[in-house]
């Protein structure tokens, strides 16, 4: 039996907090026999909705506040110290847990991250990435919001962190590095870019690809894609919001009618396979590359099924020695 791996859950975190943490983490006990996971959060609310349902991989850490998505990220540092997301980066600090998986306040867990578990040596700020479905598999992009204006040197990091992830994660030999731009060709992009795809380019522990435009993003052909946060989350949220209109658009055109709703029935396996690949949901997790610790946001609303994923992901991350192959490759690039 592989060796235990022990996830800390911030359960009262999220649009949803209980009604989707706890079936979720019950959900990956059933299938991962050597994962455990401390339920962070109001015992007795946990416990109550248990009911009955204990398990001996499962056990609870109590914390007598929540943190919502209305708080200040600063709070989770003094008026909210004792919130389940801030309890469970916590014991991540203290070794208790390997990783912490949060739905709550994006903003929060990265002020926790950066002030009680801190950044890795060469990291000034941790990245968000996060999967994107491209048309043969998925492709890793990140920054994606911690980051707003983020220097060449910076980028650069990201590169590298992700290539190490992607590289022990995903069992990638040799990631694809490609960087977000206006344009492909050499001369288009800001100063920032430019400078960025001469750092990439030229460092020899990176297989860099070049630019990629915005509209060749589903096309893939890269495994990471590089940009600031600002950039990046824009182009996130507008694929979302996309893939949320284009099936809305195909739901209504169904049904508009006895005749489309007719059609509609023959061609329900066909539209089942659509909408799973437009669900975001099946890509939830981000990870905060650059923290001293493996640390995973889920979407607020996230379902239990997707809730569900960003525990594995973190899982993988802790089993597949993540932090260590970061670490590594940050030296040999950076020495």
């Amino acid at each position: 039996m592989a060796s235990s791996v022990r996830i800390a859950i911030d359960s009262m975190g999220g649009d949803f907090g209980l009604r989707t943490t706890l079936p979720a983490a019950l959900q990956t006990l059933a299938l991962y026999p050597q994962l455990e996971l401390v339920l962070v959060g109001d015992e007795a609310r946990i416990r109550e909705s248990l009911a009955g349902r204990d398990h001996d991989r499962l056990s609870i850490k109590h914390s007598s506040q929540v943190l919502t998505m209305g708080d200040k990220p600063s709070a989770i540092l003094r008026q909210k110290a004792d919130c389940s997301m801030r309890v469970a980066i916590d014991l991540l600090a203290a070794h208790t847990v390997d990783a912490v998986v949060s739905a709550g306040n994006t903003g929060a867990l990265m002020t926790a991250g950066c002030f009680v578990l801190n950044t890795l040596p060469g990291i000034e700020r941790p990245a968000i990435c996060k999967a994107m479905p491209v048309k043969e598999g998925c492709g890793y992009v990140l920054d994606l919001g911690a980051n707003v204006d983020s220097s060449a040197s910076q980028l650069h990091r990201f590169a590298l962190m992700a290539t190490a992830r992607c590289r022990v994660v995903h069992q990638v030999e040799r990631p694809r590095v490609a960087l977000l731009n206006i344009g492909a060709e050499a001369i288009k992009g800001n100063e920032q870019v430019k400078l960025a795809a001469e750092l990439i380019g030229n460092d020899k522990s990176l297989n860099y690809i070049g630019f990629i435009e915005a509209n060749a993003l589903f096309e893939g052909g890269f495994d990471v894609l590089v940009c600031d946060g600002f950039v990046g989350n824009v182009a996130l949220k507008a694929c979302e919001g996309t893939a949320k209109h284009i099936a809305a658009l195909i739901k209504a055109e169904l049904n508009r009618n006895w005749r489309s709703k007719l059609r509609a029935m023959f061609a329900q396996p066909l539209l089942k396979g659509v909408f799973k690949q437009l669900d975001p949901n099946q890509y939830n997790g981000a990870s905060f590359l650059g923290l001293k610790g493996v640390v995973v946001k889920g979407h607020g609303n996230s379902s239990v099924e997707s809730f569900a994923c960003a525990i594995e992901q973190a899982l993988f991350e802790v089993e597949r020695n993540m932090l260590a192959a970061i670490e590594q490759q940050l030296s040999l690039s950076l020495s």
